[in-house]
């Protein structure tokens, strides 16, 4: 039985997820995808599992359509649930459930996955300070929508493996936006700061928590963005982390957190502070 296009049925949709029945997950195919992506392969056997079991329910819970003619395989979706369930594996629930599976609320806001053959092409439009009106395309490998669907690249996806060398990962990019807009106003745009969980970083106040958080982000993104500038007006020697987390807050968030998860080593050489800040945020004290 195929993985995907198999929602819980009616019944099914209203049971706490403990008591849902999703697919099972094929050996072959989880082994598969374990081998395939070395940072997978590299968990302890312990975290393979529980990442295993996610992954069932996130495919029970998210519809996956394919673009342009591409037919989504049982093999790409566990790709991508894989790599979208990694960050939560040891997180805090967004909320007052504390059950096992209650972190895949983190991405309660959305069903659909529209997987492309290859990048997207998105209009633009901006409207500036004076009231002028730019229209502008600009060419995606991926995008998070707030309360929306998220697209994917599968040739971006596809390189996974290869891109980990370079702490690129875009499934973890996109779904790293998601958690960036949890709990998001209508109207708000994602800005790198997404909820704590109680006593973040051992701080049981939560604006003193949050303003560890913000003054930690601002001050390495600032260290990043002159980076990135000297390398590209002046000739410097560029930074490693992929120079698009320069042009936002809430970029820099996403692109910090591929490098953590697919290539931590390489990362912490040059955001060790960022390393103890993501720690407390994916990995909380029990």
């Amino acid at each position: 039985m195929s993985l995907i296009g198999h929602l819980p049925g009616f019944a099914q949709r209203w049971l706490p997820r403990r008591w849902r029945q999703p697919p099972p997950l094929p050996a072959r195919l989880w082994q598969h995808t374990l081998r395939r992506h070395p940072f997978l392969a590299n968990l302890p056997s312990g975290e393979q599992d529980r990442l295993h079991l996610l992954c069932a329910h996130f495919l029970a819970e998210k519809e996956f359509h394919g673009a342009n003619g591409l037919v989504i395989t049982d093999a790409m979706a566990l790709a991508i649930a894989a790599q979208a369930c990694l960050p939560l594996l040891h997180m805090a629930a967004p909320g007052h459930d504390s059950g096992p599976l209650a972190v895949l609320d983190w991405y309660a806001d959305f069903v659909g996955i529209v997987v492309q053959p290859g990048a997207a092409v998105a209009q633009r439009e901006v409207t500036d300070g004076s009231g002028v009106v730019h229209r502008y395309r600009e060419v995606l490998a991926g995008e998070a929508m707030d309360r929306g669907p998220i697209m994917l690249s599968w040739t971006e996806v596809a390189h996974a493996p290869e891109a980990a060398a370079a702490g690129h990962n875009v499934v973890i990019h996109e779904f790293a936006h998601k958690l960036d807009m949890r709990g998001m106003q209508a109207g708000e745009q994602p800005d790198g700061a997404p909820p704590l969980p109680p006593g973040f970083a051992g701080r049981p106040d939560a604006a003193d928590a949050r303003g560890h958080w913000r003054q930690t982000m601002t001050e390495a993104f600032t260290r990043f963005r002159e980076a990135v500038a000297m390398g590209e007006r002046f000739g410097g020697e560029r930074p490693w982390l992929d120079a698009y987390g320069a042009t936002h807050p809430a970029e820099f968030f996403a692109v910090s957190c591929e490098a953590y998860f697919v290539n931590r080593p390489r990362f912490e050489q040059d955001f060790p502070d960022l390393v103890a800040l993501f720690d407390a945020f994916f990995h909380p004290a029990p």
